[in-house]
């Protein structure tokens, strides 16, 4: 029984390459056109530099002689540098209670503002306790405060809605 070959990432490099013949561009970007896969290895082997396959799927394919080693690293730091620029949404969470005093209140708008900035959602969340459940509509009052306060920078993306003691709203930059 004969082994099954190694699946390596990557691009395929010299004698990995199986076609019969490539279309070959040189190391300085010339295209030599479609060159027997023996003419093509020597050529790289002559400059020092390897046959690399860009396009497997193209017919004949295309390879290019480069520098693997340099390629390699290039496509690293290339795929770290998308990494970086992603970001990540977070959901904040603001925790309010329906008497709040207006200090506070502001204080909590301050922090909401900069979550916006940093791109991030934010879920209010208003808790009730004791006798406050008997007067939901001063949170509705109060999450209807916020949500209007905030709308031109930002959008309800769950109505306030009542779960159990608490009444939650979530809102996204736009």
């Amino acid at each position: 029984m004969k082994p099954q070959p190694v699946q390596k990432d990557g691009p395929r490099v010299n004698q990995e390459i199986e076609a019969a013949q490539v279309q070959l561009i040189t190391d300085t970007g010339e295209n030599r056109g479609i060159v027997p896969i023996a003419d093509a290895l020597t050529l790289a082997e002559q400059v020092g530099l390897d046959l690399v396959e860009i396009s497997p799927n193209a017919s004949p394919p295309v390879a290019k002689i480069l520098d693997y080693g340099k390629y390699k690293y290039q496509a690293q730091k290339k795929a770290a540098e998308a990494r970086k620029k992603q970001k990540t949404i977070e959901i904040k969470e603001i925790k309010m209670r329906p008497n709040i005093d207006t200090h506070d209140y502001d204080v909590k708008m301050r922090a909401i503002r900069r979550f916006f900035e940093e791109g991030d959602k934010v879920k209010v969340t208003l808790r009730f306790r004791g006798r406050e459940m008997a007067h939901q509509e001063l949170g509705m009052n109060l999450l209807v405060r916020v949500r209007d306060e905030l709308d031109e920078i930002a959008k309800v993306e769950a109505e306030p809605k009542l779960e159990g003691r608490q009444m939650i709203m979530v809102l996204a930059p736009r």
